[in-house]
């Protein structure tokens, strides 16, 4: 998963129209967090992908879970690790 935060001082800037009623709601958001819209609006995208990556991995989780046939190997697969827990090793 990549991020769209910038590091450092430089930063390529583009243009994105959205509705006056988002740039009004950006503008309150600002003036009660005390934080930029740019900030902001970076927050909100890194939370939006961040949903999509586990809505994405609880589908996957759900599928496997449907398939009895890979959910049975998946728990072979744990117990087999399960054994390395007590190993002593850190």
């Amino acid at each position: 998963m990549t991020t769209c935060v910038q590091k450092g001082n430089t930063m390529q800037s583009v243009t994105v129209k959205i509705g006056s009623k988002c740039h009004q709601t950006l503008q309150e958001l600002a003036a009660k967090s005390g934080e930029s819209i740019q900030i902001i609006l970076e927050k909100a995208i890194e939370n939006y992908q961040r949903q999509l990556f586990l809505e994405e991995a609880n589908q996957a989780f759900a599928a496997l879970r449907n398939d009895p046939e890979a959910w049975q190997a998946e728990m072979a697969e744990r117990s087999a690790w399960d054994v390395t827990l007590g190993d002593g090793l850190e």
